[in-house]
């Protein structure tokens, strides 16, 4: 049979059209469909469930500030804290603290030096009251200049260290105005820690220093332990002692612990005491995080506790943190009565604390949270008392009334009271504490009174049982 042009015939196999069953594909269908509400159920379960936990964290989180100027105690505070409720994690950064006891050691002495140069420079031409008493006092010393020369000179490779670690320390953090010192942002221990080999976290468990760091402070320990003797003598030299007795040296309150301790701290071993990270001066920029776990009644809470930098120019960084703040703890440096604002010579700073408290108590962001009054550096309040520094002479308002440290801590405590009762928006009650930071029981002691309470309070705003 011939083919007819332009078709062509398959030799496939002939194809075989299945029928089309209806029931079946609804059956199919429905098990998918019953499937995907089970799927989707599961889903909304643990959404559900994960909703509950984090609720329930959410309502044991405890989020407490440390409010207060620069130099209050609020780090200090804070590694209370950290001392009752997390030692370890202290204890793994003792090592990161021995370059700042070095540089506040390396700040003092460059402090003395300075101030000797200035003061025996310009005595002859002091003729205030006060000037020709410390004369009359320097007078049998005789002339200094030559022994001081001799001093400066040994300690000018201790003393030349101090921008170079000051520098490593902050990690490119600048301070605008000139001013020189430690200043670091929250996380700074990270940033003198060594890296990982990808340089994105800190190596865990290492508690060691990364090599920029380590490097200098390695120099600063080796150049300290050959001016031991050099410093010590320094610091007990009687001239120093006249000039710091008649206020005409003034160090950071740090400077006297750790220059007295010079012999312990200029050691190649040497490890910060518990007391050395108590006393030790950094200042910190910006909000810094700290998280604590609290075991009480049976329940764990998770205390978050933020310490911020309490210069002028940094309290806007305060204000998104207050709105869900369950407690304030202001802390107010009452020793300071003789002193004045870094930022602002004018202002005494206890003057600047009733003006910080009084924002703080009307502020209505913080209407709910409880509220904690800390006057803090009571044990230096009754140093300067005992070594006959004059209340009134700087606060004209304190008048002729007994210059005890009873009077005078009970005139501070009535002035703060007193701004509460007017300008708190909530009627809330204020806890009032006297505190010393330095003081380790008495301080933990309050620490866990505290606690409690800010606790107690929490679980009667939330419901928790």
């Amino acid at each position: 049979m011939t083919k007819r042009p332009g078709h062509a015939h398959s030799t496939s196999e002939p194809i075989l059209m299945q029928t089309f069953d209806a029931a079946n594909v609804d059956k199919e269908y429905q098990f998918y469909d019953e499937e995907a509400a089970r799927v989707s159920q599961k889903i909304d379960e643990e959404l559900k469930r994960d909703w509950v936990r984090r609720k329930d964290a959410q309502r044991r989180q405890v989020k407490v500030m440390l409010l207060g100027q620069a130099e209050s105690g609020k780090s200090t505070l804070q590694k209370q804290f950290q001392l009752y409720y997390a030692q370890h994690a202290l204890d793994h950064e003792r090592p990161l603290w021995r370059p700042v006891v070095y540089f506040n050691i390396l700040k003092a002495v460059r402090m003395i030096l300075d101030e000797l140069d200035h003061e025996l420079n310009n005595l002859s031409i002091d003729d205030s009251l006060e000037g020709q008493a410390v004369a009359h006092s320097l007078a049998p010393l005789g002339d200094l200049s030559e022994e001081f020369s001799g001093l400066r000179t040994k300690l000018v490779p201790l003393v030349a260290m101090e921008d170079s670690l000051a520098s490593e320390l902050s990690g490119g953090v600048a301070v605008t105005g000139g001013r020189t010192g430690v200043y670091v942002r929250a996380g700074w221990q990270a940033l003198v820690t060594p890296l990982s080999p990808n340089r994105s976290r800190a190596l865990p468990g290492t508690g060691g220093l990364s090599p920029a760091v380590a490097q200098v402070t390695s120099l600063a320990s080796r150049t300290l332990i050959s001016v031991q003797n050099e410093v010590d003598e320094l610091w007990k030299h009687p001239a120093v002692r006249i000039l710091l007795n008649n206020r005409r040296i003034r160090l950071d309150e740090s400077a006297p612990f750790f220059l007295d301790s010079i012999k312990r701290v200029a050691q190649p071993d040497y490890l910060p005491s518990t007391a050395d990270l108590l006393n030790v001066r950094l200042q910190t920029l910006g909000v810094a995080e700290h998280s604590f776990d609290i075991e009480l009644c049976g329940s764990r809470y998770n205390w978050l506790m933020y310490d911020v930098g309490g210069a002028r120019g940094q309290r806007h960084a305060w204000v998104p943190y207050f709105d869900d703040a369950t407690a304030i703890i202001f802390l107010a440096p009452i020793s300071a009565f003789d002193q004045y604002l870094e930022e602002d010579p004018r202002t005494n700073r206890v003057d600047d604390s009733l003006q910080l408290f009084t924002a703080i108590c009307s502020n209505k962001l913080l209407k709910n949270s409880h509220l904690v009054l800390m006057l803090n550096k009571t044990d230096l309040l009754r140093k300067k008392l005992e070594a006959g520094v004059k209340v009134r002479k700087y606060i004209t308002s304190y008048g002729d009334r007994p210059n005890t440290y009873a009077d005078v801590s009970e005139y501070f405590r009535a002035h703060f009271i007193q701004v509460h009762r007017r300008h708190d928006i909530s009627r809330r009650a204020l806890y009032v504490h006297f505190t010393s930071m330095l003081d380790i029981r008495a301080t933990q002691d309050i620490i866990v009174n505290v606690g409690e309470a800010i606790i107690r309070s929490h679980i009667a705003k939330t419901g928790l049982a």
